[in-house]
């Protein structure tokens, strides 16, 4: 048992017999009344994200969880993917929608497995913060077009769609933000 001063992004509770992960909370104390917490909670069972109020010191059950390292290895089908365990070989299969962005992975990728500890299940798959993927599709770059914040199109080669600055051309490298799906910055070599 914890309480609501436990509070930190990421950690994951037991809510309505259902387990969610804290997104980001916000200690409130009105001028009138008793302090409360408000919270965004996001469901690890169907990444739905709501918003909560807890009243201050009120008493709430964590959740057991932990995370295991995998590396994805391929894509059966439209909606399953294989991985495997990076310590034991063992191949898992995972949903599209447990994974928290699957256009970027690649094969050979590592990422993270959340699992229940209670029931053994997983109930999420993410991936690092940022990936290094190659252009392989996009307009010609414009030599000067630095200074503009105009964006063009461009896939990489997992198939997905991000937009990039005008300099970027295919066959460069770019760094990806995987929570927003937008361009970084440029990979040196």
């Amino acid at each position: 048992m914890a309480t609501t001063a436990d509070f930190k992004n990421g950690l994951c509770i037991v809510h309505n017999n259902e387990i969610w992960s804290i997104v980001e909370f916000l200690h409130v104390k009105p001028g009138k009344g008793n302090t409360f917490v408000r919270t965004k909670l996001k469901n690890l069972k169907n990444g739905r994200v709501q918003e909560f109020r807890f009243d201050a010191g009120v008493k709430i059950d964590l959740a057991r969880v932990e995370r295991r390292p995998y590396q994805f290895l391929y894509k059966e089908g439209d909606s399953t993917y294989i991985f495997m365990h990076t310590e034991t070989y063992e191949q898992l299969p995972i949903e599209k929608d447990l994974i928290n962005n699957p256009g970027l992975l690649k094969e050979g990728q590592d990422v993270e497995i959340m699992y229940h500890t209670d029931t053994d299940t997983p109930l999420t798959c993410e991936l690092p913060p940022f990936v290094d993927l190659e252009v392989i599709e996009s307009d010609p770059g414009v030599k000067g077009d630095t200074a503009t914040n105009s964006l063009k199109r461009a896939v990489v080669e997992t198939g997905a769609e991000v937009y990039v600055p005008l300099f970027i051309n295919v066959g460069e490298k770019i760094k990806v933000d995987t929570r927003t799906n937008k361009y970084s910055e440029r990979v040196k070599e």
